[in-house]
């Protein structure tokens, strides 16, 4: 198999590389494999990182072989309610069974897309090669200059990015603010640096881990609210009024919440389908109980989990579970 830009493409389904800029930019406003490694990409060293992420799902049966074939997700443990996949032990996606749940609405609050981030960019090229020769429908492609990523959507709708970060030395800054756009992939460099003829991506990479999460909400200045002054997520993109950007430790975004198809949304309908709950990692015990008593101080409602661990539910009833790394 010839893989270039145009055959990737092609199996995409996507027209034109312009289309697939196009559909990246509304994403985000914007050979051998190699040794295995224990080393965790920059998002998961800092303060606070993303965990792991929860869908409602109809159908577990397809949403479990896609996972597994597309990502190479294992499945980790399996309840009564569902399913935990994730890489080598570590839990990663919740699969929470609800076969008569209805599908929510595009215009709903809830998830835009999570996003996995590959350890390498390697990593990443085996992945596309792996999307292309098993002709896994794909929506997007565009570098945004922290990051290459690759998007597509699973069977009930959920998007998803694929994607690796460059180098952080790469990384522009002004101030508090990061050079984060949306360009033409170049598939033909990323490729290079793997095997095009030879699919060997099957077990996602030991590193693979949820790097960010982007959120579809109602207004930016409540998300804002809840997720910057109350949850102390910190803005990385200059203010805008559709979409916003937060970090912790000056990682890009572990978190990006938008109202391009949502804007004004009531709460979401829990019956429904979509992202059921998120959790982030926090390392530090005094920074995981002042965010206790901000989001109490700010009128949010607590619920205490084991070891620590505490759940709060966003202005749209999207839960976000704080738990001590």
């Amino acid at each position: 198999m010839l893989l270039t830009r145009r055959h990737t493409l092609k199996l995409a389904g996507i027209s034109c590389a312009a289309s697939a800029l196009a559909n990246a930019a509304h994403a985000e406003g914007g050979a051998v494999p190699p040794p295995a490694t224990n080393a965790l990409p920059f998002a998961l060293t800092t303060p606070m990182h993303v965990g792991e992420a929860a869908l409602k799902v109809r159908d577990i049966d397809a949403m479990q072989a896609f996972y597994q074939s597309v990502l190479g997700l294992r499945e980790i443990e399996q309840t009564a309610r569902g399913l935990t996949l994730g890489v080598n032990g570590t839990p990663l996606l919740h699969l929470v069974h609800k076969p008569a749940a209805d599908f929510e609405s595009p215009t709903s609050a809830g998830l835009f897309h999570i996003a996995y981030l590959m350890p390498t960019r390697k990593d990443l090229a085996r992945w596309l090669v792996h999307a292309a020769t098993t002709q896994v429908p794909l929506t997007g492609f565009a570098d945004h200059n922290v990051s290459e990523a690759i998007y597509l959507n699973d069977p009930e709708g959920n998007g998803i990015e694929v994607y690796s970060d460059r180098p952080r030395d790469q990384w522009i800054w002004t101030d508090d603010v990061v050079k984060m756009g949306t360009e033409q992939l170049d598939i033909d460099d990323l490729v290079s640096l793997t095997n095009i003829r030879k699919d060997d991506y099957e077990i996602a990479p030991e590193a693979l881990r949820i790097g960010h999460i982007h959120l579809k909400v109602g207004e930016i200045a409540a998300a804002r609210a809840f997720y910057e002054e109350a949850v102390g997520l910190q803005s990385t993109r200059a203010e805008r009024s559709d979409a916003s950007f937060l970090s912790s430790g000056r990682y890009h975004h572990h978190l990006a919440v938008n109202i391009w198809n949502s804007r004004g949304a009531k709460e979401r309908n829990n019956a429904e389908t979509g992202l059921d709950w998120f959790s982030l990692s926090v390392r530090n015990s005094a920074d995981l109980e002042a965010q206790k008593e901000r989001l109490r101080k700010a009128g949010y409602v607590l619920v205490e989990m084991e070891s620590g661990a505490v759940e709060a539910i966003d202005p749209w009833g999207t839960r976000l579970r704080l738990i001590p790394a």
